[in-house]
C-alpha cells in the first residue's frame, strides 16, 4: 500500500483548526500523522503519543525511538501543547502525535528571545530528520502477508534459506525471524505486530519476509482478497 504524504506549514493552532475546518469531511481519511516542533535543539527525542494512544504512528515511532539506540521520552497524550491536541480533539480523533526533542517549558530558552537559530544544531536537526525518514519506511513496509504453505513449518533447507544470510549469528538470528514471519503471516499480523512479538528489529523481519516472498513461500495479504490459511496448497 502507498500512502500519499502531505505536509502543512501553518501557524499553531489557529491554522491547524482552521485546517480542520476546511477538511472536515475529508479529515477522516488521515491514517498517520506527526507535528513536528522543536527538533533542532540537544534534547533527547521525546514522543507525545496521540491520544488513542496504540496507533499504529504510535506503535512505529516507540519502534524507531527503542532501535535508535539513544536516550528518549514517551510521554501519554494530555490535552495541552502543540496542534496535536487540536487533531486529537474528540470530534476527529485522529492517530496523531508529536515527535519533538524537549518539549515546550521545559528548556529556560522557550518563549524568550533565547529561543532563535543559535539554539538549533544542524547535528540534531539530522538526527530528527532520520528517525522521521526511518518513521515513514517503517509505515510504508507495514504489510501483512499470507503463508502459502501454513500446515507445518516448510523444508527451508532445499529452498536454500537456511544460512542465507551474513555470518553463523547473523543467519540464526535471519532464521529465527523467518519463523516467526511464517508463523504470523496468516493476514491478521503486519510486519510490525511480528516484530514487536518477536523482539527482532522490524528491518530483520521485513529482510526475512522479502526472502519468503522471493520463495513463493508468502503472498501478500490486501483487503480484498480471502486468506488462504487452512486451504490446501
Amino acid at each position: 500500500m502507498r500512502y500519499s504524504y502531505r505536509f502543512l506549514f501553518i501557524s499553531g493552532t489557529i491554522g491547524s483548526i482552521t485546517w480542520l475546518a476546511k477538511n472536515e469531511d475529508r479529515a477522516y481519511r488521515i491514517k498517520h500523522g506527526l507535528v513536528v516542533a522543536g527538533v533542532g535543539d540537544p534534547g533527547k527525542s521525546t514522543y507525545k503519543k496521540s491520544r488513542q494512544g496504540n496507533a499504529e504512528i504510535d506503535r512505529t515511532v516507540i519502534h524507531i525511538l527503542k532501535e535508535s539506540g539513544e536516550d528518549y521520552e514517551i510521554i501519554d497524550f494530555f490535552p495541552y501543547g502543540y496542534d496535536e491536541r487540536q487533531y486529537c480533539s474528540p470530534g476527529f480523533d485522529l492517530p496523531v502525535g508529536c515527535l519533538m526533542r524537549t518539549p515546550h517549558s521545559r528548556y529556560p530558552e522557550y518563549h524568550t528571545s533565547a529561543d532563535n537559530l543559535d539554539f538549533v544544531g544542524p547535528k540534531f536537526l539530522e538526527n530528527s530528520f532520520s528517525k522521521y525518514l526511518a518513521v515513514v519506511n517503517i509505515i510504508e513496509a507495514n504489510k501483512r502477508y499470507i503463508n502459502q504453505n501454513p500446515k507445518c513449518e516448510p523444508q527451508l533447507g532445499k529452498r536454500g534459506l537456511y544460512g542465507a544470510i551474513g555470518d553463523q549469528k547473523n543467519s540464526a538470528i535471519s532464521q529465527l525471524a523467518m519463523l516467526w514471519v511464517l508463523n504470523l503471516c496468516d493476514g491478521d499480523h503486519t510486519l510490525l505486530d511480528i516484530s514487536e512479538r518477536s523482539g527482532l528489529a522490524f528491518d530483520t523481519i521485513k529482510n526475512a519476509a522479502d526472502m519468503l516472498l522471493e520463495h513463493d513461500l508468502l503472498e501478500e495479504w490486501l483487503p480484498s482478497s480471502s486468506p488462504s490459511i487452512g486451504n490446501p496448497t
